[in-house]
C-alpha cells in the first residue's frame, strides 16, 4: 500500500472516531446536535453541489419521494445513535454500529431472498452473539441507562440500513456529492420540524456546543472524502475493513479524553462483534460502499 494512501486512511479513521468523542462532550440534546450535524455537512457541500447543479433535472417526482423518505430514516439513524451516545459507552455505542453491513445482508435475504452461504451465516451469528454479551454487561435492574443506549445503537443501525436501500436507485443517477447534500438537507428538515413540534431550543446554545456542531459536521465530512477518494485506490471490501478501525479508535479516544473504562464482558463482545463482522467483510465483495 501507498503511504500516502496509508496516510489518508489513518486520517479518515481518526476522523470517524471522533465523531463520537464530539457526541459526548455535547451537552445538547440528541436531536439538536443530529440537526446541526445534517444542515452544517450540507452547507460545506454547497460548493460541489452548485458545480453539479445540473444533477437535479435528473431526477423523477417518484425518486424525490424516494430520497425524502431515504432523508427522514438518515434523520433517524443520528437521532437514534446520537441518543445511543449520551446513554451508553462510546465502545458500546460504535461497536454496534459495526453491524450495519451484516443487519443489510439479513435486510436483503427478508426482502429479496438472496441466498447466504454457510460462512455468512456463522458471521452473522456470531457478531449478535458479541452483542449480546455487550448489552448483558450494560443491563442492570437498577440502571437501565446504558442497556437503552445499546438498543437505540441498533435501531440507529437497522433504519440506516434502510436508509440505503431506500436511496440506492436514486443514487445510480446522481454524482454521490449531490445524493449526500439532498439527503443530508431533507434529513436536516426533518429534524428542524421535529424540535420545532418538541419546541426544542434551536439558539442560546454556549459557544463550546456551536464548535462542537461544527466538528461534528467537518470530521466526518472528511471522512466521507477520503473514503470516496479511496475508491480509485482501494477496494470497497477493503474501505469496509478499514471502517472497522472506528470503534476501535474511538474507544481509544473515550478512554483518553473521556476517562470511560471497559467493563470485561463489554470487551470480550467487542471483539466478537469485530471479529463476526470482518469475517463477514472478508466473504463479500459489495460493489459500492457508502457512507453516510
Amino acid at each position: 500500500m501507498k503511504k500516502s494512501v496509508l496516510g489518508l486512511l489513518v486520517i479518515a479513521v481518526i476522523c470517524i472516531a471522533f465523531a463520537a468523542i464530539f457526541v459526548k462532550l455535547s451537552e445538547a440534546s440528541a436531536s439538536i446536535i443530529s440537526m446541526y450535524r445534517m444542515l452544517f455537512a450540507s452547507i460545506l457541500l454547497l460548493p460541489i453541489v452548485y458545480r453539479y447543479r445540473s444533477e437535479f433535472s435528473k431526477l423523477s417526482w417518484i425518486e424525490w419521494v424516494s430520497l425524502t423518505i431515504a432523508g427522514l430514516f438518515l434523520a433517524m439513524h443520528f437521532g437514534f445513535w446520537f441518543g445511543s451516545l449520551q446513554l451508553t459507552s462510546v465502545a458500546s455505542s460504535t461497536v454496534i454500529l459495526a453491524l450495519q453491513p451484516i443487519v443489510a445482508m439479513v435486510a436483503a435475504y427478508l426482502i429479496y431472498r438472496e441466498r447466504v452461504s454457510i460462512r455468512i451465516a456463522i458471521s452473522v451469528f456470531v457478531s449478535f452473539l458479541g452483542v449480546v454479551i455487550i448489552s448483558w454487561g450494560d443491563f442492570s435492574f437498577t440502571n437501565l441507562s446504558a442497556f437503552t443506549g445499546n438498543v437505540l445503537s441498533f435501531l440507529s443501525v437497522v433504519v440506516v440500513v434502510c436508509y440505503f436501500m431506500i436511496g440506492q436507485k436514486a443514487v445510480s443517477k446522481l454524482k454521490h456529492w449531490v445524493y449526500s447534500f439532498v439527503v443530508f438537507s431533507i434529513a436536516g428538515l426533518f429534524l428542524l420540524v421535529y424540535n420545532l413540534i418538541t419546541q426544542t431550543d434551536l439558539t442560546g446554545y454556549p459557544p463550546k456546543e456551536w464548535i462542537l456542531f461544527i466538528l461534528l459536521a467537518i470530521f466526518p465530512t472528511i471522512a466521507h472524502v477520503i473514503f470516496n477518494y479511496l475508491l480509485n485506490e482501494l477496494s470497497t471490501t477493503a474501505i469496509s475493513m478499514c471502517m472497522l478501525l472506528e470503534p476501535v479508535g474511538a474507544t481509544i479516544l473515550a478512554f483518553l479524553i473521556l476517562s470511560e473504562t471497559l467493563s470485561l464482558l463489554q470487551i470480550i463482545g467487542g471483539l466478537i462483534v469485530l471479529l463476526g463482522v470482518f469475517f463477514f467483510l472478508v466473504g463479500q465483495h459489495q460493489k459500492r460502499v457508502l457512507y453516510p
